[in-house]
């Protein structure tokens, strides 16, 4: 079932989720709906989706407990808080969730292998002893040319404790020639005591994390300017082909506001997987109540492959 709860907006004039549309309007038309009463949000560009961020608790498929091998059952736990599926210009699934060889992945999460919170350490990567929850501060947001999404969740220490206080947001930008933009931010605010994050063993993942779907003869290209280059830009490519012969790309693109910028690139080809690390190798980083963490992110998809030249005016689109 479908909810419509909020409103569209189309070439900046809002019109009622009842109001019936023309068939020429809806390729201009960017909406936000809840899909079922728990959840999960969808973006929408016309008729065609863009992404389904998962705010409600998503339970363990039922095929999954037969294709999980006993020492990762541990992994396959219950999660929210992340995009999945994230779609192709054509409706096109390019994410992963719930794979077998790792369960907890799940397609787009911002998450931390090494979260250290009064003497402990827990993984929110891989959903072991602090999880996020949702508390219910969930709204669809407008602007010229796009639709989004504001959440508040909690990290829980043994899915009870409130720990760091997150809002993401996300927005998605109607398509264009250049393909679609997807803006992400994530702000995190300790709640009482100090929490620490680190990548896994301060040196591998951690951050803002990415499993794609496989493609076929599938590209990951990832690119950092020298230290003096000024601006220094960082962004990451992946292509290749899709299940019936359509290609795609997705750029991800970091922004220099993001403290320790730029993050280093970790990429797992055999996984379908390239991400923007956070903190900086041999780091932790730590989130106060009066210091909180706020990383900003843009995803860029397309049926072909960007060029370098594309690469660097998507980023300094992005940036300014």
């Amino acid at each position: 079932m479908r909810v419509s709860v909020m409103l569209f907006v189309s070439l900046g004039f809002l019109v009622s989720a009842s109001s019936a549309l023309r068939a020429a309007d809806k390729a201009s038309v960017m909406a936000v709906h809840k899909l079922t009463e728990s959840g999960p949000w969808e973006i929408v560009d016309g008729d065609k989706p863009v992404l389904r961020y998962n705010y409600q608790i998503v339970h363990e498929p039922e095929a999954i407990k037969k294709l999980v091998v006993p020492a990762n059952r541990k992994y396959a736990i219950d999660r929210c808080d992340y995009i999945h599926p994230l779609y192709g210009p054509q409706g096109e699934v390019l994410t992963e969730d719930w794979p077998k060889d790792h369960p907890h992945h799940r397609g787009i999460y911002w998450a931390w292998p090494e979260v250290d919170w009064q003497g402990k350490r827990g993984d929110l990567h891989a959903l072991q002893a602090v999880f996020v929850r949702p508390t219910g501060k969930i709204r669809a947001v407008y602007g010229e040319g796009f639709a989004g999404i504001e959440a508040e969740n909690q990290w829980c220490w043994d899915g009870t404790t409130p720990i760091v206080r997150e809002e993401a947001v996300i927005r998605a930008w109607r398509l264009s020639d250049a393909g679609r933009r997807i803006d992400l931010e994530f702000r995190f605010t300790a709640i009482g005591a100090e929490v620490k994050i680190a990548r896994r063993e301060q040196s591998h993942y951690g951050g803002l994390n990415l499993r794609f779907a496989p493609l076929a003869g599938q590209k990951i290209a990832p690119f950092t300017d020298p230290p003096a280059a000024a601006p220094r830009m960082a962004w990451a490519q992946r292509s290749g082909t899709l299940p019936g012969g359509r290609s795609v790309a997705e750029a991800i693109l970091q922004s220099p506001s993001n403290p320790d910028y730029p993050g280093d690139w970790v990429q797992y080809p055999q996984l379908s997987w390239i991400q923007p690390t956070f903190p900086a190798a041999g780091t932790r980083w730590t989130i106060t109540k009066d210091r909180p963490l706020t990383l900003r992110f843009s995803l860029c998809i397309r049926e072909k492959p960007y060029t370098d030249a594309e690469l660097r005016k998507l980023w300094s689109e992005y940036k300014s």
